[in-house]
């Protein structure tokens, strides 16, 4: 079974004995998607949906098999390879085109046996090493942050690679091994590429040194989590498509929904365009930065302030005005957090975060209510925040919102506590942080 965790309780177990006493510390917890866990393992996307919550979130629904989960943050399909395993149906929607196509891949049925993806990897990797270009004029025109986060010769056989599946020579299997060769840059990467930030100037020791080792490696894990973790059945289907949750026409495959599992982007300044820069520019998706700004950030849900505008703003704000408690809530907290800002040189524009943020929550849940059957629940893992010391109660909010447009609050429960690897930093606020559930049900 996919995304298992052997803690869990069996099916005899009520729903409510899946949720925690008492909230986690939240100190040396692994965030993100697994490195280790079937199909997460192909990429761990930076901030990604926890896998060891998603297959506990999804019994706490209690759902009949064969149900239709939805996830309007589908991110790289943590959520849509658990519903699958559980035997349920699932259409996620994401907005970065890259991850989309990572997530909509997990779900396909594959193209042929798992072993010839290995045999085609092993072949590609071969023929890369042969044609290999010398650390001259052809590796100059890749992109500056490529050039810095490799050594030559492991540029050189990463770019072969590249130049091969794009080629078409790995015929059916090529978007597999395009994966396999994305999750490898990383991994061979001599400076410092943790998520979310890049920085080729900070050198470090490369986890693996033989890309090709690796890309191959990476092919096999992709071949056995194939073979054990497929269910291949004519009664349910599972996809993620490309576009933005708050578009009402992206959901026209969630209608009838009888479950939501998902996780939001937090309000935590995180960029998720940036973050995945090294992946767009060695691809070729985007060659600039405006280019990415253009083609992948602009889409996305505003959560981070290299985002906003004083017009998007200002227009979110009114959108809110609708949402009664939370519309002034927001309009308080934004008027706090201009305030903050005005104090600082070049303070960053959390007030304009704010409004764009949750009137973007709202058109979200209006989505989800229209699409899921009545009485059908969904169940949110968000976090709360704090930016300059102004908490922000994220997942109170968006429950408020819920209510109004057609579901009723059944529980908020803290899980862990967040912000326990900063406590050292005496520039940080000391405002409490937590991860929490909101489970809410349509009426």
């Amino acid at each position: 079974m996919l995304i298992q965790d052997s803690s869990l309780p069996d099916d005899s177990r009520r729903a409510d004995d899946l949720m925690p006493v008492k909230p986690a510390s939240g100190r040396g917890r692994s965030h993100g998607t697994s490195r280790k866990e079937a199909f997460d393992r192909w990429f761990r996307y930076p901030a990604g949906f926890a896998s060891d919550y998603v297959s506990t979130l999804l019994e706490t629904l209690d759902l009949d098999p064969g149900s239709l989960i939805i996830d309007p943050f589908a991110g790289s399909g943590v959520t849509g390879t658990a519903a699958r395993s559980a035997g349920h149906s699932f259409y996620g929607i994401e907005t970065h085109p890259l991850i989309a196509e990572l997530a909509n891949l997990k779900l396909q049925t594959p193209p042929g046996s798992p072993e010839s993806l290995i045999e085609t990897a092993s072949s590609l990797a071969k023929t890369a090493e042969r044609m290999a270009p010398s650390a001259g004029d052809a590796l100059k025109k890749e992109a500056d942050l490529t050039q810095r986060c490799f050594q030559p010769a492991v540029l050189a056989r990463l770019v072969s690679l590249r130049d091969i599946i794009r080629a078409g020579h790995a015929g059916h299997w090529g978007p597999y091994v395009k994966w396999a060769l994305l999750g490898t840059l990383r991994d061979v990467a001599s400076v410092r590429v943790g998520w979310p930030y890049q920085r080729p100037g900070s050198q470090r020791q490369p986890r693996f040194t033989d890309p090709l080792e690796r890309f191959i490696q990476r092919a096999m894990w992709m071949a056995e989590d194939l073979q054990q973790g497929v269910i291949i059945r004519s009664d349910i289907s599972a996809s993620v498509t490309h576009g933005d949750s708050r578009d009402p026409e992206t959901w026209k495959g969630a209608i009838g929904a009888q479950g939501c599992v998902a996780s939001p982007p937090y309000l935590n300044n995180f960029d998720y365009a940036d973050a995945t820069r090294l992946e767009l520019y060695f691809w070729g998706d985007v060659t600039s930065w405006a280019d990415m700004c253009s083609t992948v950030r602009s889409g996305m849900i505003t959560a981070t302030t290299q985002q906003t505008s004083v017009g998007a703003a200002r227009e979110a704000s009114s959108r809110l005005a609708r949402f009664a408690n939370a519309g002034a809530t927001v309009q308080e907290l934004t008027a706090q957090l201009q305030a903050e800002r005005d104090k600082r040189n070049r303070g960053k524009e959390y007030d304009r975060v704010i409004p764009d943020y949750f009137a973007a929550m709202a058109q979200i849940l209006e989505n989800l209510a229209k699409s899921m059957t009545s009485g059908a629940p969904f169940v949110w893992l968000v976090g709360d925040s704090a930016p300059y010391g102004v908490y922000i109660d994220t997942p109170g909010l968006i429950g408020q919102i819920g209510e109004q447009v057609g579901f009723s609050m059944e529980k908020d429960i803290v899980l862990r506590r967040r912000g326990q690897r900063w406590a050292s930093n005496q520039t940080r606020h000391d405002v409490e942080l937590s991860e929490r559930l909101i489970l809410l049900r349509r009426q």
